[in-house]
């Protein structure tokens, strides 16, 4: 699968604001809050990512959903299921 972020890209700080019950309870449970941000916006940007991709080639998508309608494809003469 293909990354969607340098993973060895260097650290960086950053100033953000959380609910202090949210992180009150995180921090009793011994959360790593880098980790838990980080996997949270990979699989958000992963998420916006695939959305535009699809909404940028719905035309393309579409025609050849239409072409697979009229003329199906290559190998359905050949395949057994």
């Amino acid at each position: 699968m293909q990354t969607i972020y340098d993973r060895d890209a260097p650290k960086k700080a950053a100033n953000l604001s959380i609910n202090s019950d949210l992180l009150t309870k995180a921090k009793n449970l011994h959360i790593n809050l880098s980790s838990v941000l980080e996997s949270a916006l990979a699989e958000k940007i992963r998420k916006q990512t695939k959305e535009k991709w699809i909404e940028e080639n719905r035309n393309a998508i579409d025609e050849y959903n239409k072409k697979v309608e009229s003329f199906g494809v290559f190998s359905d003469s050949i395949r057994d299921f």
